[in-house]
C-alpha cells in the first residue's frame, strides 16, 4: 500500500476501490468465500448467518457473480438468494491502515446486487437497498469485542429474477439469454475492503469547477456533526507544482470551500490546467481534517479532480467553451469470464485504452453505473463518459421510488468525475413504456431530469435517450437503419432532421413529447446516439444482430458506410456507435467479446475518425 506522504491519487495503481476519496492504509477481501444458494429462501428462518452454521457448501472468488465462469460457481439458473461468509483475521485488521484510541473500523461495499444484509459473528449490522451503490458498515464494536479470534463476516443478497419493477438493465428475467439480454448478475460484484477511520471522519467529498473565474469548490460531508470545532487544510497541486493552499474551520456536517486557481498570467495560461480527452491534465488534492485543538486524531485523504466546463450552445456541444464533435461507442462493460464484474483493476485500465485506440473520445456506459475505477482511468486517460443507469421494465411507485434513490446516489458518487460529460436517467422509454399519452410517467422523467440538475447542474441530462424527450439538455435518436445513404439522407440536412422530429421517429415513436417541453430545435444540439449494430459472427448459431455482414469486407464497409454517413451529416453535434464488444448473443460489436478485434484496430480507427493517414 501507498503512504499518503507519497500518494497522489491521480496517478495511483487503479486498484483502489474509491478513486477520489484514498487513505493510505486499506484491506482487500476480495478472493475466496464460502458460499451457498438458497433457493427455497429459507436461510433467515434456519441462522444460516449463524457463525457456525453449516449450510455453506460452495467456493466463491469475490467479486466475480456466482453465474459467472471466474466465480468458480457458475450457476446460471435463477438464483434469487445466496449467501457469502468469510473470516476477517487480525491481520485483516493490521492491513485497514494505522489506528489511534477511538478510531472506527468500517467495511466498505462496493456493490451487491440487489438487496442485502451484513452480519458480524451473527450480529445483524446492516441492510442496503441498490444493486450498483455503495456502503459501509462500522464494525468497530465487534471487532473490539472479538480480541485477537476471526470475526466471521456473513452477507445474505437477493435479486428476485422476475421482479420487473427492480433496476436490472439489461439481466434477463428469463433463465437462457435472449436477443439483447444477456446473464444475470446477482450478489456481490465489486470489491469488499475494510478501513481505519478516526471517530470524526471524512465520508463524503465532491468537486465543482468555474473553469470562467479558474475556481474550484470542495464540499466535504463528515460523518456526523463535529461537538467541537475542527479544522481542514486543502492542498492543490499539478504535478510539481502548488496551486493553492487553504484552511478553515469546519463546524457542520457540510461544508464548502471554493479556492482560486490564480494562473492567468497572459489570460490564456490556465487553458493549460484544463481537462479534455486530448490533454487529461488532473489536479492532485491533499485533505486533513483535524480538530481545532489538536485532541483528536486526524482524518488523511487523497483526491484530485479536473478542471473543465461542459455546456450546449444552440446545436454544439462544447468541452471549456470549445466545440466537442462527439465520437461515443456503447460499452456495456460485460465480460464472458466475469460478467458485469471487470476481471482485475487492470482490465478496466485496458477498456478505456482500447476505446481511445479505436479513435472514439467518448463512451456511453450502457444500462449500468461503471465501477468506479473505470471512470478513475476514463479521468486519467482522456476519455468522456455517458454516465447511465440500469432501468426497470415497470412504472409502478415502487419501480419510482427504487430507480430514483439509486439514480440519485450514483450521482452523489460519480459527480466528481470530469470524464462524465452527461447524465442518463432513462434509456428508450425502459418503465415508461406508454410515456406518449401518459402524465405520469412523462413526469417522472421531468423529475429524474430535475433532480439531478438539482445535485449536478454543471452537466447536460438527457431524460429519456433515443425517442420521446421530456426535458433533455440534447435530442438524442436510437436508429438502425442498416444502409449508411439511407443515414446520410435522413442526417444530411436541417430541413431533414426538421422533418424527423416533426413527424415519427425512425422507431416509429415521436422524438420529443412537445406537450412536455419547448418544441423548438434550434436551441440544442442534436445527436445519434445508437445506431450501427452489424452482426459478424462466425462461431455462434444464435448470433443476433440489427444487420448482418457476411464477410470481413463486408463488414468493413457496412460499419464505414455507417460511421461516414454520420460523421458527414452536419445537423449532427454526435454520435454513438453500437457496440464496443460483442455480448452473449448480441454479437454486433467492434470486437469479439474477448475485445480481440474482428478488423485490424487501424482499419477500425480509420472508420471511426475518418482520418485516411492514420
Amino acid at each position: 500500500m501507498e503512504t499518503l506522504s507519497l500518494l497522489r491519487a491521480s496517478n495511483s495503481d487503479g486498484t483502489y476501490p474509491r478513486p477520489q476519496l484514498m487513505r493510505s492504509g486499506w484491506s482487500d477481501l476480495c478472493g475466496a468465500w464460502d458460499f451457498a444458494i438458497d433457493t427455497a429462501d429459507e436461510g433467515l428462518d434456519q441462522s444460516w448467518h449463524s457463525p457456525d452454521a453449516s449450510y455453506f457448501d460452495r467456493r466463491i472468488t469475490v467479486p466475480y457473480p456466482p453465474e459467472s465462469p471466474a466465480s468458480g460457481v457458475n450457476a446460471t439458473d435463477h438464483l434469487g438468494v445466496v449467501w457469502y461468509r468469510r473470516k476477517i483475521t487480525a491481520a485483516d485488521l493490521r492491513g485497514a491502515g494505522e489506528t489511534s484510541p477511538g478510531d472506527r473500523t468500517l467495511l466498505h461495499f462496493g456493490a451487491v446486487d440487489y438487496a442485502c444484509d451484513v452480519w458480524l459473528d451473527g450480529q445483524h449490522l446492516a441492510r442496503h437497498v441498490g444493486g450498483q451503490t455503495p456502503f459501509s458498515v462500522d464494525i468497530t464494536v465487534a471487532a473490539r469485542g472479538a480480541g485477537s479470534r476471526p470475526l466471521t463476516l456473513v452477507v445474505r443478497a437477493e435479486d428476485d429474477p422476475v421482479d420487473v419493477s427492480q433496476p436490472r438493465g439489461k439481466q434477463d428475467w428469463q433463465v437462457e439469454p435472449h436477443v439483447i439480454w444477456y446473464d444475470r448478475t446477482t450478489g456481490i460484484w465489486q470489491p469488499v475492503w475494510l478501513e481505519h477511520v478516526p471517530a470524526v471522519h471524512i465520508e463524503e467529498i465532491s468537486w465543482a469547477c468555474d473553469t470562467s473565474e479558474a475556481q474550484v469548490e470542495l464540499t466535504v460531508t463528515l460523518n456526523q456533526t463535529p461537538r467541537t470545532a475542527f479544522e481542514l487544510d486543502l492542498s492543490l497541486t499539478c504535478g510539481d507544482e502548488l496551486l493553492a493552499q487553504v484552511a478553515t474551520l469546519v463546524r457542520d456536517r457540510d461544508s464548502q470551500i471554493t479556492v482560486s486557481v490564480p494562473r492567468q498570467t497572459n489570460g490564456q495560461d490556465y487553458e493549460s490546467l484544463l481537462w479534455s480527452p486530448d490533454q487529461p491534465t488532473l489536479i492532485d488534492a491533499a485533505i486533513t481534517l483535524r480538530s481545532a485543538d489538536s485532541t483528536s486524531p486526524a482524518d488523511q485523504v487523497a483526491s484530485y479532480l479536473g478542471l473543465r466546463s461542459v455546456s450546449t450552445h444552440g446545436n454544439t456541444l462544447l468541452l471549456n467553451d470549445r466545440p466537442f464533435p462527439l465520437r461515443s461507442v456503447l460499452e456495456q462493460g460485460f465480460w464472458p469470464q466475469t460478467h458485469l464484474a471487470a476481471p482485475s483493476a487492470d482490465a478496466l485500465r485496458a477498456e478505456v485504452q482500447l476505446i481511445k485506440d479505436l479513435g472514439f473520445n467518448s463512451a456511453r456506459v450502457h444500462q449500468k453505473a461503471e465501477d468506479p475505477r473505470f471512470l478513475f482511468w476514463a479521468d486519467r486517460l482522456g476519455l468522456t463518459i455517458w454516465a447511465e443507469t440500469a432501468n426497470a421494465y415497470a412504472f409502478t411507485g415502487r419501480a419510482v421510488e427504487m430507480l430514483t434513490r439509486e439514480w440519485l446516489d450514483l450521482v452523489r458518487r460519480d459527480r466528481s468525475h470530469p470524464s462524465i460529460i452527461a447524465w442518463v436517467p432513462m434509456n428508450e422509454s425502459w418503465g415508461v413504456q406508454h410515456i406518449s399519452h401518459d402524465p405520469a410517467q412523462q413526469q417522472y422523467t421531468v423529475a429524474l431530469a430535475a433532480l439531478t440538475r438539482s445535485l449536478d447542474p454543471t452537466r447536460p441530462v438527457i431524460s429519456n435517450d433515443g425517442w420521446e424527450h421530456t426535458d433533455s439538455d440534447i435530442w438524442t435518436i436510437h436508429d438502425y437503419e442498416p444502409s449508411g445513404e439511407v443515414l446520410r439522407e435522413r442526417y444530411g440536412s436541417d430541413v431533414s432532421v426538421h422533418r424527423l422530429f416533426a413527424g415519427m421517429g425512425p422507431a416509429g415513436r415521436r422524438l420529443r413529447l412537445t406537450d412536455v417541453v419547448d418544441p423548438g430545435m434550434d436551441d440544442r444540439p442534436v445527436m445519434l446516439t445508437e445506431f450501427g449494430g452489424v452482426n459478424f459472427a462466425a462461431d455462434r448459431s444464435d448470433a443476433w444482430g440489427y444487420s448482418t455482414a457476411t464477410d470481413e469486407q463486408d463488414f468493413a464497409e457496412r460499419v464505414g458506410g455507417l460511421l461516414t454517413a454520420a460523421r458527414e451529416a452536419e445537423p449532427l453535434a454526435g454520435f454513438c456507435w453500437t457496440q464496443l464488444t460483442d455480448t452473449g448473443q448480441e454479437t454486433n460489436g467492434l470486437l469479439y467479446a474477448d475485445r480481440s478485434p474482428k478488423i485490424p484496430i487501424a482499419t477500425l480507427r480509420r472508420l471511426v475518425t475518418g482520418d485516411n493517414e492514420l
